[in-house]
């Protein structure tokens, strides 16, 4: 009787014990958050890119050549014969915009940020915050989900943030991470009331300089009928130095 009781008591010592390794391997909210930026989150960025845009029954290409620095910068320049010489710029917080039919500059700002950029899925506001998803927002992990997706399914660790300051476009979001290597597969962006505003699903992932870097996505702005935007960026350099003359007005006007 004893020895059993024995066997029992060290049966249940393990399964603490095993139970205790497994939790310890299990991250944190903030670690799946900042595993986030840690791939995404760039000090400089250059790319060319492609947005296919599928818009009630429509379809239409646009191509760009991009630049960006950290948080404050950035330049996009479009080059599909449609837009060529359409030219944006970031500069801290104000973003201009260069019509070559105009030859004039154009300010975007207050409601006009919320308009669709270039007839995508994609607003002008959701084009200038490149800071880190851990500074913006309180994560907490709401759950364990398998994603379907891109002709897979993951198994998943289901992130829901809170914004930290009523000034973020989007005050809650939903995302969708790997629980194998931390990819962000899938993220849902809400209102303050809870509504569903946009969803982005990751198409494809390259290792860039040791990340692994999202360069192919499709956006879907649910206020919009039959949209669907997907995002392609090809010879993608990330943190390598770029001249500041790329960031000036000069470079807009031109």
């Amino acid at each position: 009787m004893e020895v059993y009781m024995c066997r029992k008591m060290l049966l249940v010592v393990l399964m603490f014990v095993v139970a205790g390794l497994a939790f310890a391997q299990t991250p944190t909210a903030a670690e799946l958050l900042r595993r986030i930026d840690e791939n995404e989150v760039y000090a400089t960025i250059e790319y060319e890119g492609e947005m296919i845009i599928e818009y009630q029954n429509r379809r239409y290409v646009k191509v760009m050549k991009a630049w960006a620095k950290g948080d404050t910068d950035s330049f996009i320049e479009f080059t599909n014969p449609e837009d060529r010489g359409t030219k944006y710029l970031k500069k801290g917080a104000r973003l201009y915009v260069y019509s070559p039919d105009t030859e004039g500059v154009i300010l975007i700002s207050g409601h006009m940020l919320k308009e669709s950029m270039m007839g995508s899925d994609l607003s002008y506001e959701d084009t200038i915050n490149n800071d880190s998803l851990s500074s913006r927002y309180t994560p907490i992990i709401s759950g364990s989900e398998v994603w379907n997706g891109n002709g897979a399914s993951r198994d998943c660790w289901v992130l829901d943030l809170t914004a930290k300051k009523r000034t973020e476009s989007y005050p809650k979001q939903k995302l969708w991470i790997d629980k194998e290597n931390g990819d962000l597969l899938h993220y849902e962006l809400f209102a303050l009331s809870g509504a569903k505003l946009k969803d982005f699903t990751v198409i494809k992932i390259e290792v860039i300089g040791g990340r692994r870097f999202p360069v192919e996505y499709e956006m879907r702005d649910l206020l919009r009928k039959n949209s669907k935007t997907t995002f392609v960026m090809k010879n993608v350099v990330l943190d390598k130095p770029i001249a500041d003359s790329v960031f000036s007005q000069r470079n807009l006007e031109r």
